[in-house]
């Protein structure tokens, strides 16, 4: 995910990130390739010269702030317009007032609405809610069946259709059935074309005067690029969508899709999915996904994931001490470990901070695989009062260690590093609490 167009700004501003001045005809030449490298991934053109306009305005006469090279300040600018242009915050699904929220789902056939259903319902069951789907799709074979086998796999209700029933009508009846069911969430899958037509939209609108959702989500294929952004306009045009879902994002998709289609729209990118299994999906971080593209990691998500791979007892007890400030390199140890229960390595890559560039790449996962066991290795090598205080490991105490470890110093200054920068997010963060039961 967006491993080509953040080589390519990695490419471009890791020469002027140290730069001690900048003058404007080297922020224009440093824009025009960032423009070029935007729309090589498939951004809309309009939305490359809108962004590089806004980073220009900023960039150029503005004063310089404490602390920062004229380079870092300039990265800095850069990293909070590709925010702005992603959304700036996302909460994912709004509730207003009582009742059930109802989640109307809607997109082009073939672009995963109704494994983005099953995959919503597990998100919700994780946050303690609990979910029915709906089937509205009565034209593709085998939908209903398709969509309440993903319903028991998750472990989410599925409200059984009337046979004959039209789309509305199915979708009526089950909202009027939440309230005895006991469920939170609503989540209707509807029925997609090949192409937005004239008779999709009626029966959309009409589903959307039956049951008055509260969301309405689109669902679109990253990996189709600007014809995802089209899809997202003609939604748009014919319906309140409140947000958009991207799919295959695991795909060899160029990024355009994500960067494009907030500013195209107006409508927030709410999530976006990674691979067919239920917990494949993600809520959609502009800050931290615009970090992951400029290489500076994703240490928030990373943190979060890891949540799953420590016992409840555990996670609390990491999470005291890091509110407290007394995250230690023990704990960066078993977090380490924890790694190795989150899943293929090379999806993690990106979320650590310099390892982006090894996403997609061959032998990625190797080298990732090889750098947490090098992190391990140091760590195992320190007395166990350096690891309950690192400000104490001086120049000789990081030779012993390199020497122990059989790595080098710059390796246990490394580590060392992105065991400071681990423990800063988590005591911004609050550490790494459970998810609600």
């Amino acid at each position: 995910m967006f491993e080509t167009i953040s080589e390519k700004f990695s490419a471009i501003l890791s020469p002027v990130r140290d730069s001690q001045t900048l003058t404007e005809e080297s922020i224009d030449k440093t824009l025009k390739a960032v423009r070029m490298s935007l729309l090589e991934a498939d951004v809309n053109f309009r939305v490359a010269g809108d962004f590089v306009e806004a980073v220009r305005k900023k960039a150029v006469g503005s004063e310089r702030r404490k602390g920062l090279t004229a380079g870092q300040q300039f990265v800095q600018t850069v990293q909070e317009e590709l925010t702005r242009f992603l959304g700036t915050e996302n909460r994912g699904l709004e509730r207003k007032g009582g009742g059930p929220l109802r989640v109307m789902t809607v997109g082009l056939q073939g672009a995963g609405k109704t494994t983005f259903c099953a995959k919503l319902a597990a998100l919700e069951l994780k946050s303690g809610a609990k979910p029915l789907l709906v089937p509205a799709d009565v034209y593709r074979p085998a939908a209903a069946e398709q969509l309440a086998t993903l319903a028991r796999a998750v472990g989410a209700q599925f409200f059984e259709p009337p046979e004959g029933a039209k789309p509305e009508d199915i979708c009526a009846l089950a909202g009027e059935s939440a309230a005895e069911r006991g469920v939170d969430t609503v989540i209707f899958d509807t029925a997609g074309r090949l192409h937005i037509d004239a008779g999709l939209m009626e029966e959309l609108k009409r589903i959307d005067g039956a049951v008055a959702p509260g969301e309405i989500l689109l669902v679109a294929d990253a990996m189709s690029g600007q014809d995802a952004v089209r899809a997202a306009e003609g939604f748009a045009e014919a319906l309140n969508i409140s947000g958009v879902v991207l799919t295959k994002m695991d795909g060899d998709a160029r990024g355009g899709a994500a960067l494009s289609i907030r500013a195209v729209t107006g409508k927030p990118v709410k999530f976006f999915s990674t691979g067919e299994k239920p917990d494949d999906l993600e809520l959609f971080h502009p800050e931290r996904i615009a970090s992951r593209i400029l290489g500076m990691g994703d240490m928030l998500t990373l943190i979060e994931k890891a949540q799953t791979a420590f016992s409840e007892k555990e996670a609390e007890k990491i999470a005291k001490r890091a509110e407290k400030n007394r995250f230690t390199l023990e704990d960066f140890r078993k977090s380490i470990t924890a790694l190795e229960k989150m899943g293929p390595v090379e999806s993690l890559a990106a979320m650590v901070p310099g390892a982006g560039a090894l996403a997609g790449k061959s032998g990625a996962a190797d080298k990732a695989r090889r750098s947490m066991k090098t992190g391990a290795a140091i760590v195992d090598s320190m007395t166990p009062r350096e690891r309950r205080d690192h400000r104490i490991i001086n120049s000789s105490r990081r030779k012993r260690i390199a020497r122990g470890s059989g790595t080098t110093v710059a390796e246990v200054d490394r580590t060392i590093k992105n065991f400071i920068k681990m423990r800063s997010v988590m005591k911004k963060g609050g550490g790494m609490k459970m998810p609600p039961a």
